[in-house]
C-alpha cells in the first residue's frame, strides 16, 4: 500500500514536471520563431487596465468609480505600465473609464511635481475630453505643482489635502555653462551652424542679449497659455492671477482654497464620495486601474536580440531632473 502511495506521487510530479517542461519549451520555441519572422504571430490585445477594488459598493450595484493615478514626472521618456510612455498610460486609463458605460465617474488622483510642457497639456486635454462625458475629479496629494496643477484644471472638481503642495505657475527653461571650466582644461568647442539662433542654448560660450530675449518670449507665450487655461478653467481674472498667485509661487492646499485654486480640501475618501454624489452613483464601488499581466510582453522578454546588455542606472532622485532645452512646468527647486 505504501509502495503504491509513494508511486502514485512520483506519477503526479513527474507529470507535473513533463507539462512544466512543454509549456516552456512552447514558449521559446515561438520566442525563436518570432525572431526569425516565421511561425504563427500573437497577436496582442488592446491593452486595458485590471481593476482593483479599493472600497466595496452596494450590492446589486453595478456602478463603479474609477481611480487613475499620475505619479511622478510628466514626461514622454518614462516607461508606461500598459502603454509606451507613462503619457500613452493616461491616455488608455482616460479612455477606458470614459467608454465604460459601468463607470459613473473618475478620480484622478495626482501626486506630481509636474514635467513636461506638452505632455502635460495632452493629458490635460484627454482628462477634458473624459470630464465632457462623465465627472472628473481630482484628488491632489502630496504634491500637483506646475504641470500637475495644469492637469488638475481639466476636472469638475478639485481637491487637495491640507498639507498639499501645489501651484507653482509657471515655465522653466534653463542651461549650464560651462565655457570657463573649458579654458581651464584646454577644451575649445567648434560649432558649424546654419543660423545665428541654432547653438543657442549651447553651454560653451555665454548666451546673447538677443538670445536671451528670444527664449524668454517663448517662455513667456507659453505662460500666458498656462495662464489663460487657469483661469478659464477657475473662472478666474488673468491679470489678477498674473499680479498674484501665477508668480511660480507654490501654495498649500489650503491656500489655494482660499485662492479658488481649488474647490475644497479633504481626504481620498471624501473625492471617493464626490464622485458618487456627481455621479449620481451613491451604492457604486471603487476600483483602483492596474497594470494587467500581458503575454505579449512576455514573449517579447524572450525574444530580445540583444541579451548580452547590462544596463544600470541611478534613481531618479539623484540625477538631474530638467534636461537642457526642454521646458517644463516645474517648480524651480527641481532644476539641478
Amino acid at each position: 500500500m505504501s509502495a503504491n502511495r509513494k508511486l502514485g506521487c512520483l506519477s503526479i510530479f513527474l507529470a507535473v514536471a513533463f507539462c512544466a517542461s512543454v509549456f516552456i519549451n512552447l514558449i521559446l520555441a515561438a520566442s525563436v520563431l518570432r525572431r526569425f519572422g516565421a511561425g504563427p504571430r500573437f497577436e496582442e490585445p488592446a491593452p486595458s487596465f485590471r481593476e482593483i477594488i479599493v472600497q466595496r459598493g452596494a450590492r446589486g450595484s453595478g456602478d463603479k468609480i474609477a481611480v487613475i493615478m499620475m505619479r511622478g514626472l510628466i514626461s514622454t521618456s518614462l516607461p508606461g505600465g500598459v502603454g509606451d510612455t507613462m503619457v500613452d498610460d493616461m491616455r488608455l486609463a482616460l479612455e477606458q473609464a470614459r467608454d465604460d458605460d459601468r463607470v459613473r465617474a473618475v478620480v484622478l488622483e495626482i501626486d506630481s511635481p509636474g514635467g513636461e510642457v506638452t505632455a502635460s497639456d495632452m493629458i490635460y486635454n484627454w482628462v477634458v475630453k473624459t470630464r465632457a462625458k462623465k465627472p472628473v475629479i481630482v484628488y491632489m496629494d502630496s504634491l500637483a505643482a506646475s504641470g500637475g496643477y495644469y492637469v488638475a484644471c481639466g476636472g469638475k472638481y478639485l481637491m487637495a489635502n491640507e498639507t498639499t503642495i501645489t501651484g507653482s505657475i509657471g515655465v522653466i527653461i534653463q542651461t549650464l555653462n560651462y565655457e570657463q571650466l573649458f579654458n581651464k582644461i584646454g577644451l575649445a568647442s567648434v560649432v558649424f551652424k546654419s543660423g545665428k539662433f541654432k547653438d543657442m542654448l549651447s553651454g560653451t560660450r555665454p548666451i546673447t542679449p538677443e538670445e536671451r530675449e528670444y527664449v524668454q518670449s517663448f517662455v513667456m507665450k507659453t505662460y500666458d497659455k498656462f495662464l489663460g487655461i487657469v483661469a478659464r478653467e477657475r473662472n478666474l481674472p488673468a491679470d489678477g492671477l498674473r499680479n498674484s498667485v501665477a508668480d511660480g509661487r507654490i501654495l498649500s492646499g489650503r491656500d489655494a482654497l482660499d485662492n479658488k485654486l481649488i474647490d475644497a480640501v479633504g481626504q481620498i475618501e471624501d473625492a471617493f464620495a464626490k464622485a458618487k454624489e456627481l455621479g449620481h452613483a451613491p451604492g457604486a464601488t471603487v476600483v483602483k486601474y492596474g497594470p494587467p499581466f500581458s503575454l505579449g510582453r512576455f514573449f517579447r522578454a524572450f525574444g530580445s536580440t540583444d541579451n548580452s546588455k547590462i544596463e544600470l542606472a541611478l534613481p531618479k532622485q539623484l540625477m538631474p531632473q530638467l534636461e537642457t532645452g526642454r521646458a517644463y512646468f516645474l517648480p524651480s527647486f527641481y532644476a539641478p
